[in-house]
């Protein structure tokens, strides 16, 4: 994933960090991870999927304040 805009806080796992424009993460597969944005400023993120498979329906929402569908 990698930022464009804004400072977005990445926890993976453990680990938190915030990013910068023009920074980017790795999202190992069926790593549990979290995107907030703690500022006024919009953030504008990449998301780029490699593998056989890139459907969204492999999502599972564990703690979600929004309160949107799981996919299963």
């Amino acid at each position: 994933m990698g930022c464009r805009a804004g400072h977005p806080k990445i926890t993976i796992g453990e680990s938190v960090q915030t990013l910068e424009p023009n920074q980017s993460v790795y999202i190992p597969l069926g790593r549990v991870h979290r995107l907030a944005n703690r500022t006024d400023t919009p953030v504008v993120l990449i998301e780029v999927q490699t593998g056989d498979y890139l459907g969204e329906d492999d999502i599972i929402r564990l703690d979600d304040e929004y309160n949107r569908d799981s996919y299963h």
